[in-house]
C-alpha cells in the first residue's frame, strides 16, 4: 500500500517562512498606518503556486500548506496594531517589555489555532459556509494549476489588481462615493468603491449579504431616524452610541446563543456521543493542557493575573468561535470589536490594570486574526483535498514564527514614529482605547445581547446582521450590490451549472485582484 506523502515539506516551509517574515511586517504598517488590513490569502497562494507550481513532484496540497503557513503572520500583526498602540496613546509613559508583547502574541496564535481544531468541522463540513478568501485561494489553484477557467479567472484578478492600483497607489479613484449625502436626522448613504467587497457580496449570497444590508438599514434608517425624531435620542452623537453598541450586543449575544446551544446539546444523550466522535479525547486533553500553560505563561509574563487569564481563556473560546462563523459567512473578521467585548466582560468583574487590560485585547484581536486567517485556508484545503492536521501544523509554525516577527515590528515602528502620529495615526488602537474606558450605552448591549440569544437559536444569522447594525454604511451597501448583481447575471444565463462556475471565478478574481495589491502596496510603503 502506498503511503501518502506529507504535504507539508521542507521546501514549502522554507519558502513559507520567507514570504510570512514580509507579509508580516508589511501588515503591521499598513494596520497601523490605515486601520485596515487585506487579506493576504489570494496574495501567498498565487506567489506559492508561482515558485512550487513548477518544481518538481509539487501538488496542490503542497502549495495549500505553503501559503497557509505564509499567511498565518498577517492577521497576527493586525491583531497587535489594532490594540496595543492603544496603551501608549492613552498613557505615554507606559511600560511593555518587548517578552511581553512576544508573550502576547504567540499566546494569542496558539490559542486561536487550538480552537480552530475544535470549530473546523462545524463550520466547514457540517454548515459548508461559504469562506470567500478561501473559495477564491482555491478557485485560484485550480485555475493556475489545470487551466480550467484560467482566462475568466486571471482576467478578472487584472483588472481588479488595475482598479485598485489607481485607487490607492495612484489616487485617481474615490475609496467611498456618497449616494445620499444625509440631513440632521437621515444619515448618509455611500459605497465602498471596492472590487473586493462586491466579490465577497457575489459569493456569499443574496441572502447573508441582504441580511447584512438589512442590519445597516435596521441601524441607520429606521432607529436612527425615529430616535432623533422621537426624541429618544438627543443629538447624532448619542443615536450613533446607540445603534454601535447594539450591533456589538447582537454579535455577541450571537456567542452566548452558541454556549446556550451547546448546553443544550450536551444535555441529549445522542448529540453528546456523536459530538465526542468528532475531535479524540486525547486532543482535547492537549488543547485543555496548552490552555492551562497559557494562562501560567501569561501570568508569569505579563501583568494578566491567574484569574483574568482564566476568564480570558473562555473569552477567546467564544469570540474565536464568533470570528470563524463570521469569517465563514461574510468575509469580515472585526478581531478588534471582539478584543472589546472581552475586556469589557472581564472588567465587569475585576479590575485590571491598565497595562492587564490592553494585554488582554491583544491577546483576544491576534487569537480571533488567526482563527479568520486559518478558516479560509481550511476551507480551500476541504476543497483541495488537503488533510486538515498538515494544515493545522502550517498555520500553527507560521503563527508562532509570525508572533515574532509581529512584536518586534511593533517594538521598532513604535520607537521610531510613535503611535497616534500623522505617520502611524494607528485609528482602530485608538477606537478600541476610548471603548476600553466602558460601554456608551448599556441599555442597547443588553437589547442587542438579548436579541442576539433569541435569533440564533431561531436559525437567524444575528452575527451577520449585527454586523449591519455596526459597520459603516459603505461597506454593507457594497456587499448587497455584490450579491444582487451576481444574482441577476446568473438568472440571465441558461446554463446555471457554466453560470455558477463563471460566478465563482469572476468573484474570486475581484477579491483577489484587491488582496493582492493591496499586499504589494503596503510592502513598497513599509520599505
Amino acid at each position: 500500500m502506498e503511503v501518502r506523502k506529507s504535504p507539508l515539506t521542507a521546501r514549502g516551509i522554507a519558502l513559507g517562512i520567507v514570504g510570512l517574515i514580509i507579509i508580516t511586517a508589511s501588515s503591521m504598517y499598513v494596520a497601523l498606518r490605515m486601520g485596515a488590513l487585506p487579506w493576504p490569502t489570494v496574495f501567498v497562494t498565487v506567489l506559492s503556486m508561482a515558485v512550487l507550481g513548477k518544481a518538481k513532484g509539487s501538488t496542490l496540497e503542497e502549495i495549500n500548506c505553503t501559503h497557509t503557513l505564509m499567511s498565518a503572520g498577517a492577521m497576527v500583526a493586525g491583531g497587535l496594531a489594532f490594540t496595543l498602540p492603544g496603551l501608549w496613546m492613552t498613557d505615554s509613559d507606559a511600560k511593555l517589555p518587548i517578552l511581553s508583547i512576544m508573550t502576547i502574541s504567540i499566546t494569542g496564535a496558539v490559542l486561536g489555532t487550538l480552537f480552530t481544531i475544535i470549530f473546523r468541522r462545524t463550520f466547514i463540513e457540517k454548515e459548508n459556509l461559504p469562506y470567500p478568501m478561501g473559495e477564491a485561494a482555491y478557485n485560484t489553484l485550480i485555475a493556475g494549476k489545470e487551466g480550467k477557467g484560467a482566462p475568466i479567472l486571471f482576467s478578472s484578478l487584472g483588472l481588479s489588481a488595475l482598479f485598485t492600483f489607481i485607487r490607492d497607489g495612484l489616487g485617481k479613484i474615490p475609496a467611498v462615493l456618497g449616494i445620499y449625502g444625509g440631513s440632521a436626522i437621515l444619515p448618509s448613504l455611500s459605497i465602498w468603491v471596492s472590487p473586493m467587497a462586491l466579490g465577497i457580496g457575489a459569493i456569499i449570497g443574496p441572502v447573508l449579504a441582504l441580511m447584512w444590508f438589512g442590519g445597516c438599514i435596521l441601524g441607520y434608517f429606521l432607529i436612527t431616524p425615529i430616535g432623533l425624531a422621537s426624541g429618544l435620542f438627543d443629538s447624532m452623537a448619542s443615536a450613533d452610541a446607540f445603534r454601535s453598541n447594539l450591533g456589538i450586543g447582537l454579535m455577541i449575544g450571537t456567542g452566548l446563543g452558541v454556549a446556550i446551544k451547546a448546553v443544550i446539546s450536551l444535555i441529549k444523550k445522542g448529540k453528546t456521543r456523536q459530538e465526542g466522535k468528532a475531535i479524540p479525547r486525547n486532543v482535547i486533553i492537549a488543547i485543555a493542557v496548552l490552555c492551562i500553560l497559557s494562562v501560567i505563561v501569561l501570568a508569569l509574563t505579563t501583568e494578566i493575573t491567574i484569574r483574568e487569564g482564566v476568564l480570558l481563556v473562555v473569552g477567546v473560546y467564544l469570540t474565536t468561535y464568533l470570528s470563524g462563523m463570521l469569517t465563514g459567512q461574510t468575509g469580515i473578521n472585526p478581531m478588534e470589536v471582539f478584543a472589546i467585548l472581552v475586556l469589557l466582560g472581564i472588567s465587569a468583574v475585576m479590575s485590571p490594570s491598565l497595562t492587564a487590560a490592553f494585554s488582554i485585547a491583544g491577546v483576544v484581536a491576534v487569537a480571533c486574526g488567526l482563527t479568520g486567517d486559518v478558516m479560509n485556508d481550511l476551507k480551500s484545503g476541504s476543497l483541495v483535498g488537503t488533510q486538515p492536521r498538515y494544515q493545522i501544523m502550517a498555520e500553527g509554525i507560521g503563527g508562532v514564527i509570525g508572533a515574532i516577527v509581529a512584536a518586534a515590528a511593533l517594538v521598532v515602528l513604535h520607537k521610531s514614529m510613535g503611535f497616534g502620529t500623522a505617520e502611524l495615526p494607528a485609528p482602530q488602537a485608538a477606537a478600541v482605547a476610548a471603548m476600553a474606558r466602558g460601554l456608551d450605552n448599556s441599555l442597547a448591549f443588553g437589547i442587542g445581547v438579548a436579541a442576539g440569544i433569541i435569533l440564533f437559536l431561531l436559525r437567524v444569522p444575528s452575527a451577520t446582521l449585527g454586523l449591519g447594525v455596526y459597520l459603516p454604511t459603505y461597506i454593507s451597501s457594497a456587499m448587497a450590490l455584490g450579491a444582487v448583481i451576481m444574482a441577476v447575471a446568473k438568472k440571465t444565463m441558461k446554463d446555471k451549472e457554466k453560470a455558477d462556475s463563471n460566478a465563482a471565478l469572476i468573484s474570486s478574481g475581484l477579491l483577489g485582484g484587491e488582496g493582492i495589491t493591496g499586499v504589494i502596496i503596503a510592502i513598497f510603503s513599509m520599505f
